[in-house]
């Protein structure tokens, strides 16, 4: 079986449950999804943190040289 087929079906039986049902699964979804919702964040390195002073002093320059994200697709 495939995760995409599994997480369709864990998705329907979710929906499945009764409402007063579902404060009863939350604790338990909350603690299989935990380790997703906590990323490691390592501290940037000095060739990583010149890069970005870099990038910040190329985009103070010009600014419109840099595409805002929110016209990435």
């Amino acid at each position: 079986m495939t995760t995409a087929i599994l997480r369709k079906e864990l998705h329907t039986m979710i929906d499945a449950i009764p409402d007063q049902s579902l404060p009863a699964i939350k604790p338990l979804l909350t603690y299989l999804a935990e380790d997703y919702w906590k990323p490691v964040i390592e501290q940037a390195s000095p060739e990583e943190i010149a890069m970005i002073d870099e990038q910040m002093k190329d985009y103070e320059k010009n600014p419109s040289s840099f595409i805002p994200l929110e016209k990435i697709e």
